[in-house]
């Protein structure tokens, strides 16, 4: 029996990057530049060892290698995180990204080369390799660092272009021609998707996970998981996106759930397969006489790519606000392409719009800048040194006046606050309504017809079945209230005029109305019979007013829940009732003036002061011998029997417990599990200066069955131990 050469030429990839990456990660290189090696061993293009017989299935393998990178890209990315990183790091990356596709597109044109090779070079030159540096950031130990925090936001803005560039770069090669109207209805149509699978994923997959969750054993997830991506794969292609897009975004769906890092876990094997078959396919393109004919263009490319991002990512970080100690080091550990540059490389080939040279000239930059970039990192902090002792002092003074004055402008007036809220409200409502009265449009109304014989009354139900389902859509879109306390701040302020305000709500309506207008026009020719209608649904949006807004509410609920499951999802801790709140102390509380060591409120009630908030200041795990004064905010932790006993103590009327007030002083209630690698293990509480070096505070420990609440501090840490600890999260990891 003959063995199938897909199995055999696996066997063969498989074992010359087994053997590669052995050899690379003795010598400390990434990864990635062994299974470029294995691929240019196994080739087509070197005769001295065996070759890969069926390339045809290897690109496949390689093309399902792309799908599970992206989606475990997806799973780290998360909407979430690209609001919170800020306007440091979409500032940076956009200079960045800006910068690097003019340099690529003039390198190109300097070198001779097609207008689509140029453009698609600049392509490849302006996104950042987020693999190879965030494994770089853990060898070296810098994930702590400072500047980490902005090099991980800007990879994170990074990772959207290049969704948005391959998009781009799909409907260039498909017009061969800069069509701007194309281009623009392309980046209408992303910008559409990418919302609606947004709302449809973090409504229903969320709540499906959950539901399914005594079911779900690692094979079932990982079974699950896979499904879900494979889907969102064909839904992409079917709308004429490339399947990668729709993988990534199943990831940052599946990234805001509250299983994502299992989910995250079980699909690591499968990513780590399929990406080393992708990356070493990518090698088994490189023609080694290619890399010879071209290396003049290599090494331009190469030195492009390291000057040209260190400094767009420092003028870009210089521009946000950051200090040039930050926005140096930043450069310098950005100077590097990847994992998007070999997949635009890749499109260009696929789509027959490149030359055949690009690629392999991409592949060797990406190699010799993936090995200069940690020694790029290693240096960053010296050569700040360097520019801060030779730069004039009056330049260094001006950037860090800067870089302090825009640190606080980070209020929003009421205006802004009132027109983000509409802009986002009439986005999210006009994709779900456009969306509904499509799929009437494509798929209800035929079927009626060939089901009702009358073709007027099958116009009629489905008329009205579509306004029934967008109904509560249209009423947040035309009447719900947004950003109340801006509203009223603004509409009370004789300041301003009204006008503004009634011409929105006035917009607003009319919005509403055409979207009415639209669904009945399509299925009714005469004006009169249009208009009847219309004034019927516009009455009969007034009279059920309360009850589509209770409707509104319930799913607006169910889908802030989703969101926000992954951050707010009580720990398993809770069956003691433990949780955090706010206490404000009383003027003419006795507590007033005296230290808590005096006072001993842990001792005698078994609560934890996890915060002090006085007027501006706070102090995170406040000391024995810290004094209370009047008007103190207490962050306390314990539970409802033990706050209510403290409650007579420090005020009258103990306030509602809203942990939603807690998230910007980042003192939350976490767990850290003690293996045998822990800087703590095998000592004391007091000893591991846990409650010094990370200001938090340990509240309750697990050992087995056994639960200790408020353990004392020669309390000594055993492998397994699960610490309940409160306090900033980033601290704590640095920490523990």
């Amino acid at each position: 029996m003959h063995l199938p050469y897909l199995i055999s030429d696996l066997g063969l990839i498989l074992a010359a990057a087994g053997i590669t990456t052995l050899i690379f990660k003795r010598i400390k290189q990434p990864l990635v530049l062994g299974y470029i090696l294995a691929g240019l061993i196994v080739g087509p293009h070197l005769d001295y060892f065996p070759t890969v017989t069926d390339l045809k299935s290897i690109n496949i393998w390689g093309e399902i290698g792309v799908i599970f990178l992206l989606f475990s890209l997806g799973l780290e990315f998360s909407f979430k995180k690209l609001v919170k990183v800020g306007g440091s790091a979409s500032i940076t990356a956009i200079v960045k990204v800006l910068f690097l596709m003019g340099a690529g597109y003039l390198v190109g044109k300097t070198l001779g080369w097609s207008n689509m090779d140029s453009l698609f070079m600049g392509g490849i030159l302006s996104i950042s390799s987020t693999m190879i540096a965030i494994k770089a950031f853990e060898e070296l130990g810098l994930k702590h660092k400072k500047f980490a925090a902005l090099v991980f936001g800007v990879l994170i803005v990074e990772d959207l272009v290049a969704i948005l560039l391959l998009v781009l770069f799909s409907t260039l090669a498909v017009s061969q021609q800069s069509a701007g109207t194309e281009m623009f209805f392309s980046i209408l149509k992303l910008g559409f998707f990418l919302v609606l699978w947004f709302l449809a994923g973090i409504f229903i997959i969320p709540s499906f996970l959950n539901a399914t969750k005594k079911l779900m054993n690692d094979e079932t997830m990982l079974v699950v998981s896979l499904a879900l991506c494979l889907t969102m794969v064909v839904l992409a292609d079917r709308v004429g996106f490339s399947p990668a897009l729709g993988a990534f975004i199943m990831g940052s769906i599946l990234a805001e759930t509250t299983q994502a890092e299992r989910i995250e876990h079980l699909t690591k094997s499968v990513k780590d397969l399929f990406a080393a078959v992708f990356f070493v396919s990518v090698g088994m393109l490189i023609d080694p006489a290619m890399l010879v004919k071209y290396a003049v263009p290599i090494i331009i490319v190469s030195l492009v790519i390291i000057f040209g991002k260190v400094t767009s990512t420092v003028f870009g970080a210089l521009l946000s606000g950051q200090p040039l100690k930050t926005s140096v080091q930043a450069g310098m550990s950005l100077a590097q392409i990847g994992e998007f540059s070999f997949i635009i490389a890749s499109l260009g080939l696929s789509l027959k719009v490149t030359s055949g040279f690009l690629y392999p000239i991409a592949v060797a930059a990406s190699a010799i800048t993936t090995f200069i970039s940690p020694y790029l990192m290693k240096l960053s902090e010296p050569f700040y040194n360097f520019l801060n002792k030779k730069l004039p002092r009056r330049w260094l003074k001006a950037i860090d006046n800067y870089s302090s004055s825009t640190e606080g402008i980070t209020k929003l007036s009421d205006w802004r606050l009132l027109l983000r809220g509409y802009l986002t409200n009439t986005i999210i409502h006009g994709v779900l309504i456009t969306f509904i009265i499509t799929l009437s449009f494509r798929y209800l109304e035929p079927f009626l017809k060939d089901h009702i014989s009358n073709s007027v009354q099958a116009k009629i139900v489905g008329v009205v079945a579509s306004f029934i389902v967008i109904a509560p859509f249209l009423w947040a879109l035309s009447f719900r209230r947004v950003e109340k306390k801006a509203y009223s701040h603004l509409w009370l302020n004789k300041k301003y005029t009204r006008g503004p305000l009634v011409a929105i709500e006035l917009f607003r309506v009319l919005l509403g109305i055409a979207f009415v207008a639209f669904l009945i026009y399509k299925s009714f020719d005469t004006w009169i019979s249009g208009t009847i209608a219309i004034a019927l649904m516009i009455i009969g949006m007034i009279i059920f007013s309360k009850k589509l807004q209770s409707f509104y509410d319930k799913l607006e609920k169910r889908f802030m829940l989703n969101l926000n499951d992954r951050e707010a999802q009580r720990p398993s801790i809770l069956p003691w009732d433990t949780h955090l709140t706010e206490i404000k102390v009383s003027p003419e509380s006795e507590v007033v003036g005296k230290t808590l060591s005096s006072l001993m409120i842990r001792e005698k009630y078994g609560v934890n002061i996890a915060m002090i908030e006085r007027g501006r200041n706070t102090i995170p795990t406040p000391g024995r011998d810290e004094m209370l004064y009047p008007n103190d905010k207490l962050l306390l932790i314990g539970t409802d029997t033990q706050l209510e006993e403290v409650k007579a103590l420090l005020e009258i009327d103990l306030p509602e417990e809203d942990e939603t007030q807690f998230p910007e002083k980042e003192m939350k209630l976490q767990k850290v599990v003690v293996h045998l690698e822990s800087p703590v293990f095998g000592q004391s509480i007091k000893n591991a200066g846990i409650r010094e070096r990370a200001k938090a505070l340990i509240v309750g420990i697990e050992r087995g069955n056994e639960r200790i609440l408020n353990p004392s501090s020669e309390f000594v840490f055993e492998n397994g131990d699960v610490i309940w600890i409160v306090g900033n999260q980033k601290k704590i990891r640095e920490v523990l």
